[in-house]
């Protein structure tokens, strides 16, 4: 399958760079892009949920096989090792900050959060969490 292809099945797809796009995650109620869709030079095309969806779960609600990812045949192709650029998790990095200061603005207006916004501002943690395990860093 093309990149352009699994691209036609994704809501809200935006270019982030020659052969990067984020968009929302079909496997999940995404409000804003947390997907990462890279095409490599050799037609594989890598997807990251920054949610913690599995490929699995991606691929599935998107109507894709893993076959889909991947070229007819790879020829010699060498192994990634960095399949997401730095600029794609900081941006889903800042979107994630700013429904934490979100929070945090909120809170100083002494209103109260709802089981939604708890559950919401805990997904931002883990999501924040992930971001930077991706990007080799230690969380505690």
């Amino acid at each position: 399958m093309s990149a352009d292809a699994l691209l036609g099945r994704l809501e809200k797809v935006k270019a982030t760079g020659p052969g990067r796009w984020i968009s929302r995650c079909p496997a999940h109620d995404d409000k804003g892009p947390s997907l990462s869709v890279r095409l490599l030079d050799d037609g594989r095309i890598l997807i990251h949920c920054f949610a913690g969806c599995s490929t699995a779960d991606i691929l599935v609600a998107g109507g894709l096989e893993m076959a889909d990812l991947f070229p007819e045949k790879l020829g010699n192709a060498k192994p990634e090792r960095r399949p997401f650029a730095a600029a794609d998790v900081l941006r889903a990095i800042l979107h994630e900050l700013a429904v934490v200061t979100a929070a945090a603005d909120y809170l100083l207006e002494g209103k109260a959060f709802t089981e939604a916004d708890h559950t919401r501002l805990r997904q931002a943690a883990e999501r924040l969490h992930t971001a930077i395990a991706i990007a080799g860093g230690n969380h505690g």
